[in-house]
């Protein structure tokens, strides 16, 4: 095994912080993951009914489809409009609106002479999540007010039993708490990988890679000082998101230790960037890395549970997924920030981030050597 200095690592990661400094295009994609995207997709983004707009079709004209129109309001439901039932069609086809209510004729004569009127409720499903949420609500909503026209009480029905519902991590079910620190951690796969990437092809474009290889210098050395100077500044922009952007500006709690979060995420740090370097390696220009780091980020992302949990794909992603680290670094991740768990609860998710990451670490290295005697051939 090739001997190798820490005082040549510390110094090599010194002179790659100044590079990063001079990088004043990384520099800013540092300062805006960290902070105006995080508050970007705490807020910009909500799978909540929020001000979804809403039509309603009044045949009736009675007190209780008047009851009905005043059911639906703010901050769920814009103010409803009336329309004709001639319109309804046009209006949806333009996307005008998410929801269209059509109360009958006799309405209220049908619903006091125990009768069982329709109600038809017209839906944009290309809103998806909204669609079936808003349904939901429009749904219990008339149920509610038809009911308390009746009986005087909103209950729809006596059950024998009382179902009591605690919302617990999330109490107010806020889509603001998850949004904001998932894209902290999803950022902290991004930028290790584009940080470290870019380095290395920063090193071959402006010629100094060769600089390095006529001093004695291992490409262990090489490898490890990019990685811990570029992973300083990822792990300075987290703590600094999770501390400013989301518990001061976002106002969102984190229910555990901070502390421990960051030393799994420097774990997870020498994985992502030997996944950095190996594309380095691969790509021969920063368009190429480009391409590269979409392809591998993208699944990363959207496969290792940050955005749709793992339980809800198929068998066979979840295997797949199994390999990667980030699958590990993300449930952990959630696991401390909002459950609140401590090391007993995520070591064994740690250590296998560790197992893997090893895994990932050597094969850079070993690509980075492979990549070295080249450029010195």
């Amino acid at each position: 095994m090739e001997r190798f200095s820490w005082t040549n690592i510390f110094r090599l990661g010194l002179k790659e912080l100044r590079s990063l400094a001079a990088d004043k295009v990384l520099l800013g994609l540092i300062v805006w993951a960290f902070s105006g995207a995080i508050y970007e997709a705490a807020t910009g983004s909500s799978q909540q009914v929020n001000n979804a707009p809403v039509a309603i079709v009044d045949e009736d004209a009675s007190p209780l489809s008047t009851q009905l129109v005043g059911a639906l309001y703010p901050p769920y439901f814009r103010p409803p409009e009336r329309i004709a039932l001639d319109q309804v069609d046009a209006a949806m086809n333009a996307g005008k609106y998410a929801f269209v209510l059509v109360i009958p004729a006799n309405f209220q004569r049908d619903v006091a002479a125990g009768r069982q009127p329709e109600i038809q409720l017209d839906i944009d499903a290309t809103l998806v999540s909204q669609a079936f949420i808003g349904a939901s609500y429009i749904t219990q909503i008339v149920n509610g007010e038809v009911n308390e026209y009746l009986t005087g009480r909103r209950d729809v029905a006596v059950t024998p039993i009382r179902l009591t519902t605690r919302a617990r991590f999330n109490p107010n079910l806020t889509g603001l708490w998850f949004g904001g620190v998932m894209e902290a951690i999803n950022n902290v796969t991004m930028l290790t990988i584009i940080l470290v990437g870019a380095a290395f092809i920063r090193e071959r474009e402006h010629g100094t890679i060769e600089h390095l290889l006529v001093m004695p210098l291992t490409p262990f050395e090489i490898m490890m000082a990019k990685i811990w100077a570029n992973g300083l500044a990822v792990l300075i922009g987290v703590a600094f998101a999770l501390l400013v952007m989301v518990q001061r500006v976002l106002q969102v709690p984190i229910a555990g230790s901070l502390p421990l979060f960051l030393g799994a995420a420097a774990l997870y740090l020498f994985s992502a960037a030997s996944i950095g370097i190996f594309l380095g390696t691969v790509a021969r220009s920063m368009p190429q890395l480009g391409l590269l780091i979409i392809i591998t980020i993208v699944p990363l992302q959207l496969l290792s549970g940050g955005v749709t949990p793992q339980e809800s794909m198929p068998a066979s992603i979840q295997n797949i997924m199994a390999l990667t680290p980030t699958t590990y670094f993300v449930r952990l991740a959630q696991a401390i920030l909002y459950r609140g768990a401590g090391f007993s609860d995520v070591w064994r998710d740690m250590l296998l981030m560790t197992g893997v990451g090893a895994c990932f670490f050597t094969v850079a290295l070993i690509r980075f050597r492979k990549a070295v005697t080249q450029t010195q051939v």
